[in-house]
């Protein structure tokens, strides 16, 4: 389910389940006659109980609305069935509701270009991906780790071998690259210069090679088998090396799952 708790008259309306319920909404605005799209601000109100009424009377046929939606129930149900296949720019801001939309923008015309390229190329891979992702940019905030990499300094198994490596080769783009020698191998899977003068820089401001760097590391680390499989705590501890964040991730995984495998 995209929500983890009920939402409604009384409910705990937690904030990603509210926004999740609010994209739903707009993307089945068809449907209810609305005209107007339904702010997507994470907060219950008057307006969302009464597009959800709304909805549960012309879609879901309910002779009394109730403006509450349960994980598992018949309003959630009918909201799923009115989704189109695949992903789009407005199922991105349900599965990362906590997403800025300018970053949500930014983020999603690359973003299936680029996993298709890397064979990220079913819901469930995607879902897989989109959820280490969400953790791992704190919802796209950030493409470069916050840490100045002075803990890098001297990392031969990064291939830090040169002062000022540790901050010359920090983490950066949406699955962190770190080391002289990840950066080296990108640049050379690439075709690309990412070491020399500010180059390596470039895997953090560039959209493009931020999300693609991801994608790069995905393929590298063979993550798309482990997403076949549905492990997310195999796929967290490769991407992690632990199993920090990993109820975050769970959680960016069921959104994920929820909006993009509807067949």
């Amino acid at each position: 389910m995209c929500i983890a708790t009920a939402i409604g008259p009384g409910a705990t309306n937690r904030f990603e389940d509210v926004k999740a319920i609010q994209v739903l909404l707009n993307l089945n605005q068809a449907r209810t006659g609305a005209t107007v799209p339904l702010s997507e601000d994470g907060q219950w109100g008057a307006s969302t109980q009464g597009a959800i009424e709304a909805f549960q009377r012309t879609a879901v046929g309910m002779a009394s609305p109730d403006g509450r939606v349960d994980p598992g129930g018949a309003t959630l149900d009918a909201l799923r069935t009115g989704l189109a296949p695949g992903l789009s720019e407005a199922k991105l801001r349900g599965v990362m509701p906590r997403a800025r939309d300018t970053d949500v923008a930014r983020f999603y015309p690359p973003a299936v270009p680029s996993m298709l390229a890397y064979g990220i190329d079913t819901s469930l891979r995607q879902a897989h991906f989109l959820a280490q992702v969400g953790h791992e940019s704190g919802s796209f905030r950030y493409t470069e780790e916050l840490a100045s990499g002075a803990a890098y300094e001297g990392r031969a198994d990064l291939g830090n071998t040169q002062p000022g490596d540790g901050q010359r080769f920090k983490g950066r783009g949406l699955i962190q690259l770190t080391g002289r020698a990840n950066y080296t191998a990108y640049g050379l899977d690439k075709g690309q210069d990412f070491v020399d003068g500010a180059n390596p820089s470039l895997i953090a401001t560039d959209v493009g090679l931020a999300i693609d760097v991801a994608c790069w590391f995905w393929t590298r680390k063979n993550l798309n088998t482990l997403a076949d499989a549905d492990d997310v705590r195999a796929v967290t501890l490769r991407v992690n090396g632990g199993l920090n964040g990993l109820a975050d991730r769970q959680d960016f995984l069921v959104r994920s799952k929820f909006f993009l495998m509807t067949a």
